[in-house]
Parts: structure tokens; sequence; C-alpha cells
């Protein structure tokens, strides 16, 4: 059977690497099941070799099938390209916690009709409520979870950015069963307003999302203006969207963002507490004098019971594959006392293992999986079947205490050393304190915070505040600590994700280590980190550059790269609070890529689409200087290490790349009637005798200057367009002295300023001039050596749900 299983998991993650879907998955599954099981049935009494293998076999041919018969499914509610954009009126529940934040309110909806046009939309949507509207204010609806609304919105089909090492918005909502994204329009205008029609419309899930939004509210209000509330509300209803991306950082140097969370750990602790007690009270028969036991065993109802609580506390946790993976290990052991067939953990952890993928296939593209399953694995391989040494009966409480100790420590020395090659797969970097740091948090937030902050959180008002007071005290002070140990020199080791030969070889020489004592040389698994742990950036030869144009919806940022330097151009729009550009797309592709220290930085003007994200991303990695047009007591500017104006005539090589300034002039400076626009810093870079020219939002007049002062060195291969294309910029003339062979467009998906505007794009084709835009092609990457070498993310890494 757990060979089945596996196959099954290996299966479904096969599938998610797939381009497309194959044609008939039903019928597939139906024929993989026929012959498979008659294989397996016929090797019955054969060697165990040949049953397993068949199995696996069997397993991956089910899992695959599986898999895309789901997906399939979840893709077949679509929105019309025709219908994207239209004002649409629906009547649905809003059937998720909303999210409200400075501009608004964030939340899924369940569509119950569509009013007033002939218009197909899918059953699930996620919406976004904003107070305004292009500088018009607008009331933003006190939505809740179940109730019943009507709204009048604009929809589109999934899309995210499409960038290496980056967030898949879109399987995300594949995988949440939200098949169109939009905003609600304001009333003014509309034919029919936005109104709540229902208070409440009873269902399942109406009613655990409106009790999570009641615990959210609570815990809210009683912590109102305290630093952590967003914890606090994060371990009693799993909603972390309120902690700040400061302390996520924090959280993750440290290694203890998996109890920032309701966590397997939590999920065990608080059912462990309620089948004791509940066995506790069943054995004395509630004192009662009935004799229970006699008709039911206390065993089975505290399996009974630590089962159904761990099933109310996933579903105030929104149901996360930590907290699954938890629910359906106790259900199997819950299971297997009532019915007499106490099994081996392995067996628990494999079925609990297909139980998550049989429901969600999507769950094995999240690094949580691999992280939850791996760590019990770990766990079970040092532990299980191991011989200890034999214990007193009679021994006292200190004995206990120090034996209980020594296995947490254990534990803890077990899951530091075996996750150590995941980690650096998924993150690319590594904790050396976490060790200590979960040391002291484990037993903080599993014995202290979460008991305190359940009970603050579901007892009575007079109650409830100091004890959800003492928690957030607790959190606070963890806090402290945390951040002492995040800002130690060596408090991460990171290095570029590894290829996957490296990290089968670390993962073999990490068992090797954690092998029973005996083992010969346990020691030397050691040595397959080395590779893993001392593997360096890539980079291009001396005389060549990369350039990486990044999906970062409206705005602008480019990664380029020499034998020994690395400049950023631009740092993509300003998203919402806490989010921009930089902490979404550039960071972590730096991070996934090695990169901790940028040469300079340009930005090229002070907009939002193109400055949005310069300050997360000069605190979030070193940078030698920044170079803008901005003037001194602007932000960036006092933040950044070291600051020169751009201006035409600056220039400098590295690694026989040549780098140009061409725009603005110094004298324009002294124009403060300027728009930033007109003065964005245009940079030509050439290598090889290829060039690629970067023309900001520069606009028709200074197109013209350029092509009037220097037109022999405004020739390039690549252009970036300038101003995404507007109606303003890439003018004929202009095109004509860069006569580039292929141009870039970075705009956002269906973006309000329609960019890039008709006529513009249909002028580069008729000019024979390739173009290719962000919006459809994902990043960009092109390697500028003998010949240019271009690589469009989402044609690379083809999956079947893009554009879907």
């Amino acid at each position: 059977m757990r060979m089945g299983i596996l196959g099954f998991v290996g299966g479904a993650a096969c599938l998610q690497t797939r381009a497309s879907l194959p044609a008939y998955p039903a019928l597939s599954l139906a024929a993989a099941i026929l012959v498979g099981g008659f294989l397996v049935f016929i090797a019955r009494g054969r060697q165990p070799p040949l049953r397993a293998g068949l199995a696996l076999l069997l397993g991956l041919a089910c899992g695959f099938f599986w898999a895309a018969l789901l997906a399939q499914t979840a893709l077949a509610p679509q929105l019309a390209k025709a219908d994207e954009g239209r004002d649409v009126t629906l009547v649905g529940t809003i059937d998720s916690l909303p999210y409200r934040f400075e501009q608004g309110v964030r939340f899924s909806f369940a569509v119950e009709e569509v009013r007033g046009a002939a218009v197909k939309v899918p059953p699930r949507v996620a919406l976004s409520w904003y107070s305004g509207y292009r500088d018009e204010v607008a009331a933003v609806g006190d939505v809740q979870p179940g109730e019943r609304w009507q709204l009048t919105v604009r929809l589109q089909r999934p899309h995210g950015n499409a960038n290496p090492h980056g967030f898949d918005y879109e399987v995300w909502l594949l995988e949440q069963g939200l098949r169109a994204t939009g905003y609600v329009r304001p009333d003014k205008g509309a034919a029919l307003k936005n109104q709540r029609i229902d208070s409440f419309v009873f269902g399942l899930g109406n009613l655990v999302e409106r009790s999570r939004a009641t615990l959210r509210k609570r815990i809210v209000r009683a912590l109102a203006g305290r630093e952590y509330a967003g914890v606090i509300v994060a371990l009693v209803v799993g909603d972390q969207r309120a902690i700040d991306q400061s302390d996520w950082q924090v959280f993750n140097r440290t290694g203890v963002s998996h109890l920032i969370s309701i966590s397997g750990l939590h999920i065990t602790m608080i059912a462990s507490l309620f089948a004791l007690v509940a066995s506790g009270l069943w054995r004395h028969s509630f004192f009662t004098g009935m004799q229970l036991p006699l008709l039911l065993p206390a065993q089975k109802v505290a399996a009974l019971t630590g089962a159904a609580v761990a099933l109310l506390y996933v579903l105030l946790a929104g149901f996360g594959v930590p907290a699954q993976r938890t629910l359906y290990m106790l259900v199997v052991v819950a299971a297997a006392v009532w019915l007499g067939r106490i099994t081996s953990v392995s067996h628990v952890l494999c079925t609990a293992l297909g139980v998550v993928v049989l429901l969600d296939p999507w769950a094995v593209l999240w690094p949580g999986f691999w992280l939850s399953f791996g760590a019990v694995a770990v766990i079970l391989y040092a532990t299980v079947g191991r011989t200890a040494a034999r214990r007193d009966p009679e021994r006292g409480r200190r004995q206990r205490l120090r034996e209980a100790l020594q296995l947490g420590a254990h534990t803890q020395y077990v899951v530091t050393l075996g996750l150590v090659p995941l980690t650096m797969l998924l993150f690319a970097q590594v904790s050396l304190v976490s060790p200590l740091a979960n040391a002291l948090a484990i037993p903080l937030v599993g014995l202290v915070v979460t008991p305190l902050a359940l009970a603050g959180s579901l007892l009575p008002a007079p109650l409830s505040t100091p004890l959800l007071v003492v928690a957030h005290g607790v959190v606070e002070a963890l806090a402290q600590v945390l951040q002492w140990l995040s800002a130690q020199p060596l408090a991460v080791w990171s290095a570029p994700a590894p290829p996957p030969w490296m990290f089968c070889w670390a993962m073999l020489g990490t068992l090797w280590m954690l092998a029973p004592r005996g083992w010969p040389h346990r020691w030397l698994g050691a040595v397959s980190w080395i590779p893993l742990l001392t593997l360096l950036p890539s980079r291009p030869p001396d005389g060549q550059m990369w350039v990486t144009a990044f999906d970062v919806g409206q705005g602008m940022a480019l990664l380029i790269e020499t034998g020994g330097h690395r400049l950023l151009y631009d740092t993509g729009p300003f998203y919402a609070p806490g989010s921009n550009g930089a902490n979404r797309v550039i960071l972590p592709y730096l991070k996934a890529r090695g990169i901790d220290a940028l040469d300079g930085v340009i930005v090229t003007h002070s907009d939002a689409d193109h400055s949005g994200g310069a300050l997360s991303l000069l605190e979030g990695v070193r940078v030698g200087w920044l170079s803008s047009s901005m003037w001194p007591e602007h932000p960036i500017v006092k933040a950044a290490p070291r600051h020169r104006r751009c201006a035409a005539g600056q220039q400098w090589s590295w690694d026989g790349v040549r780098f140009e300034m061409l725009h603005p002039p110094a004298a324009s400076y002294d124009d403060v009637a300027l728009k930033p626009n007109a003065r964005g810093c245009t940079l030509r870079v050439s290598a090889g005798g290829a060039a690629i020219l970067l023309a900001a939002d520069i606009e028709a007049a200074q197109e013209a200057q350029l092509v009037a002062n220097s037109p022999e060195r405004l020739r390039a291969d690549v252009l970036l367009a300038p101003h995404h294309g507007s109606g303003t910029s890439s003018t004929a003339a202009f095109l004509t002295a860069v006569k580039p062979a292929l141009a870039l467009f970075q705009l956002g998906y269906r973006n309000r300023y329609h960019h890039p505007k008709a006529e513009v794009y249909e002028r580069y084709r008729q000019m024979d001039i390739e173009r290719l835009r962000t919006d459809e092609s994902g990043a960009l990457t092109l390697r500028f050596g003998a010949q240019l070498a271009v690589e469009q993310y989402r044609l690379g890494h083809a999956r079947y749900w893009y554009g879907r």
C-alpha cells in the first residue's frame, strides 16, 4: 500500500509540470485502474519487489490521471475573453474570511445569479472592493462571511505575474476554485445598487467562516493597536495576512515561521488535551456511577474526541496543508483504535499523504507540503525502531523530565539536520540560529501562547481580554529575542537553489548522518553538504551579459548581469502597503539565485511603477550605489547608501560590458517644471557588438532631443519600449534611429492605461520589429553572447493552467 501511495503522489506531482492535460483523463484513469489492478492481482504470491514495483507503477498512473481529471474539472468554468472588463451585476454570498487593508477589502464571492446581462460567470470569483476609484472616493461595504450581496463588478480571467522562483498566483486561484478576479464598481451611475440582501445564508462553509470572523473580531478588538495582534489571530483562526512583512522576515530568518499559524504541533497538542480530559471523565463515568466504560472503552472515547477536536481546529485554520496532514493522521489513528487495528506509523503517514493529494493534487506545488511531511518522515526515520535505553518504571520526576528534554532535543536535532537539503532547495537558505530559536519558541508558543489565545478568544468578555493580553505579551517578548537572533551576521546561510542531482546527493548524505548508532562513519554524510552550501551564483562570461526583464505588472524592473557585477534598472511598482515589485518578485529571484548584493541600482524617476520597490530593495539586499533623477529630499535618495544623479555623458565598463547614460542632460535639473517622465534615466548597455537601450518613460520630446543630439549612440539590437508603449512615445523617427530587432514591453495585464496603445504597437510591427510583452510571455531573459538568445518564462516553463 505504501508504495502505491508514494507512486500516486509522484504521478500527481508529475502532472503539475505538464504544459497541457491529457485528452481523456477519466477514461485513462479507469484503464490504469483496470490494467494495474489485474497486474497486481496476478502478481500475488510472487516476490515482494515485483509487487512493490507494480504497486508503484499503478500508483503513478492513477495519481497522474486522477490529478488530470480534477484539473480538467476545475478549469471548466471560465469567463469568456469578450466579457473581461464588462460591468456585470452579481448576486451571491461572501464565502471567505474578508481581509481589510488600507484601500479596501478583499474576499471570495460565491455567485448565485447574474442580473441584467447574458454573461457566463464562474461559480466562485475573487473580488476587491476599493475605497477610491481614480481619485473618486467610494464607500466600501461592511461585508461579512455568509452574507448575500448584490454587487456590480468588473471581472477578468485569472492572471498573475510569471517569474522564475516567484509565487504562481494563477495556480493558487485554480486550487482555491476561484476562476475569475475583479473589483466592485461604485454605485455612481449604476442601474443596480451594491447592497446587502440577507444578513446570513445558512451553510456549513458559511457557518465556519462566520465563526472565524467572529473570533478574529474579538481578538482584534481586545488587542487594538498592539503590534503582534496579527500573530494571535494567525494562531487562533489561521489568518496570517495581518502579520507585517518585516515580522515574517524575522520569523523566516530564525526558522520559526512554521509556528506562526495553526501548525500540526498545535493541533496535536489541543486534540491530545481534550482526548485526555474526555478519557478521564469517561473512566469516572462523569462521576455519576453509571459505569460508562463497560458500554464503550475509554480509549475509543478519547480517540473520537481527539479526532473531533482536531477537525474543529483545522476548520478554524482554513484547512491548510500542515493542518490537513495532522488531521488525517489523527483520524487514521483514531480509526485504528476504534476498529482495534493499530497500524505502524509509516502507514499512518502514507495514508495522510495519500488523502491530502487525493483531495488536493495541487498541494504538491507548495513548500509547506514537503516541509510538513518531510519533517515527520525524518523524525520517523531517525527514531522509530531504534533501541532505547532501558527505563526504570520507578524512576522519579526529575529523571522523567530529563528524558523528556533529551527526547525533545534529539527531535529538534533530527529535524534541523534532516531538513537542510530540502530547505536549501525550496528557499535557498538555512537558518543557523533555528535550533536555538525553536528550542525557545516551541514550548512558549505551543504550551503557553496557543492555549491562552484559544481560551481568550472563546471565553466571555470579562475573562477573554486579560488572557489575550498575556498571550500577546509572551509573543512580544519572544519577538524581541528573535529579532536579536535574526540580526546576527551569521543567522542565515544562503546559497543558490541547488540542481536536482545536488539535492539528491545531499539528501543521501543526510540519511547517512541520521542512521542508527553503529552505522560506519556517520559523520561522512556531512561531506555531501559541501557542494550544497558552497554553490556559487551563475554568471555570464566576461564580455557577455544577461538581462532579465521581470514580469512585475504595470511597471519596470530589469536585472543586468556581467561577469562580475550586477545592476538593477528600476524596482517595479507599488502594489499595496507592504507589497511591491521588490519584495514580491525581485528579492525572491535574487535569493533563489544566491545573489546577496547589487553593485548598482538605477531608479529612473519617481513614478510609483518604477520606484515602488526601491525602499524594500534597499532593506533586503546590499546595494553599492543608487543613481536616479529624483530630488535630494526624496525618501529613496535619503535611504541610498551612496546616491548620484543620472546625467547624460556618464559611462563606465564592467567586465568588458559598456554602460552609457544618454539622458537626462545635466541642465534639465534646473527646470523644475519638467515632469518626472521627462527626466527618466535612459541607459544604453553594449556587449560583444550587441546593445540594449533602456528608455524609461521618456516621451516624444525627449526622443526627438536624443535623435537630434546623438543619433549614432541610439543604435541598439533590443529596445525597452519607452513608457510601456504609450501613445506619447515610440515615435517613428526614434524607432528609425534605434533600429532594434526586438522590442520589450513591460506592462500589466489589461492595465488601466491600455498600454501598449494599438497604433504604437502596430508601428513596431510595420517596422519589422519583433515584439515581446511580459503580460503574455512572463519574465524575459536575454543572453548577449555570440548571438542573442531570448527565453520567455511562460513558454519555457509552460503549465497547463497558464492563460486558462
